[in-house]
């Protein structure tokens, strides 16, 4: 079969689902968007019948989707400096600085991950598309912390298969709010679209994606918690939005309540000092710590680190200097 066509069976649990919707979920590389434009275009077919987007499928159903062929990319390559984690001929590794947007959107046509990867490779994936070459996951803008890029197709596609069956391993570290009950937990909570505001996600009890996220707590201060959160899926704003959800959102995040709302909400002495820490970061005090896969060619298991950024290094240093009496650590029990 061409390497460029996906071939997807329709398993039990895909009885009744639409065509982009099943497509979608098994190739994350292809936004939904991609898969309209696809299967308008004639790429798509159903047991060999060529079929709409809203489809309904069956159990047993075979699903063709031919790839057209990488555009060139229009994009201009810039010289942006990269902290390169590790690089071979197939995948890289690079240490995101928070302030960076993976990739060109609406406000951000330059100066992205994207347009630096392009000028460092030359070439990447063609897989992820013409604004998106190479990238196999994101992090939002204000997040630091490791991402793994593929160079080549075949690095993709087996990148992406990780990612799909949870053998890509991602660890982040979080400053949150409060102090979770437990030392340990797992939220297992969908996530999609937040009613009334688009550009915000939200745990919602119909329409979204499943999203499994757990958490322990390294260290407990009078108001805040270090954590280490790993991620079992992948969804757009999932530790921020699940981190919320339990009423501890994520420290410095200016969409989902870390800001100002969780100073007022504390208020008196501890709210000066979390305003005073506020002081040291300017966006949420989320960093990719940790990543692990396996080599899309070689196959032997691979780990990353990247160390905390300054920002947050900053806040931990006012934390454990114990500044005022609100801010005195005490370690997480057990």
């Amino acid at each position: 079969m061409d390497r460029r066509v996906i071939k997807i069976p329709v398993p039990p649990e895909g009885e009744g689902l639409r065509l982009d919707v099943l497509i979608s979920r098994t190739r994350p590389e292809l936004s939904r968007a991609q898969v309209k434009r696809l299967t308008e275009g004639g790429r798509v077919t159903v047991n060999g019948v060529h079929r709409k987007a809203g489809f309904a499928l069956k159990r047993g159903q075979e699903i063709l989707v031919e790839l057209p062929e990488p555009q060139p990319s229009r994009l201009v390559p810039e010289p942006i400096p990269l902290d390169i984690v590790y690089e071979d001929s197939y995948l890289l590794l690079v240490n995101k600085p928070a302030g960076m947007t993976v990739h060109p959107a609406a406000g951000a046509r330059e100066g992205t991950l994207v347009h630096a990867l392009l000028y460092h490779c030359g070439d990447l994936s063609g897989i992820g598309g013409v604004l998106r070459p190479g990238i196999v996951h994101r992090l939002d803008k204000g997040t630091s912390g490791l991402l793994v890029v593929a160079k080549t197709d075949e690095a993709h596609r087996s990148l992406t298969e990780q990612i799909r069956t949870r053998g890509l391993k991602r660890v982040y570290k979080a400053i949150v709010w409060g102090s979770p009950e437990s030392d340990v937990g797992r939220v297992d909570a969908p996530v999609g679209r937040h009613s009334t505001d688009r550009k915000k996600m939200a745990v919602v009890q119909a329409g979204g994606k499943e999203a499994v996220t757990h958490f322990r707590v390294i260290r407990r201060y009078d108001f805040l918690s270090l954590l280490e959160v790993t991620l079992e899926t992948g969804r757009t704003h999932q530790v921020r939005t699940h981190m919320a959800h339990l009423g501890h959102p994520v420290f410095g995040d200016p969409v989902y309540g870390g800001r100002r709302k969780a100073v007022n909400e504390i208020g008196g002495r501890r709210g000066k000092a979390a305003a005073y820490l506020l002081k040291s970061i300017d966006r949420q005090a989320l960093h990719a710590w940790s990543l692990s896969l396996k080599h899309p060619i070689r196959g032997e298991r691979m780990g990353f680190t990247a160390p905390l950024p300054e920002d947050i290094t900053r806040v931990l240093d006012k934390l454990d200097e114990g500044r005022s009496d609100e801010l005195q650590p005490r370690p997480a029990d057990g």
